[in-house]
């Protein structure tokens, strides 16, 4: 669950980032910031992935 998690965020982010290109003013601004905080979203699951991973491998 959390790695299709992480595939939706990058995959949230890319399509935010391309449609700032697309736009201007406000609506650019909304869009690169939904696209910054997918990615932050995104490095925070990742972090929970790496947790657990090691958990599981007997490291924490």
């Amino acid at each position: 669950m959390l790695a299709n998690a992480s595939e939706d965020l990058l995959s949230i982010s890319a399509i935010a980032a391309n449609l700032a290109d697309d736009v201007e003013g406000t609506r650019r601004s909304v869009a690169l910031a939904i696209s910054r905080l997918t990615d932050g979203v995104q490095l925070l699951v990742e972090r929970v992935m790496d947790h657990h991973e090691a958990m599981a491998e007997g490291k924490v």
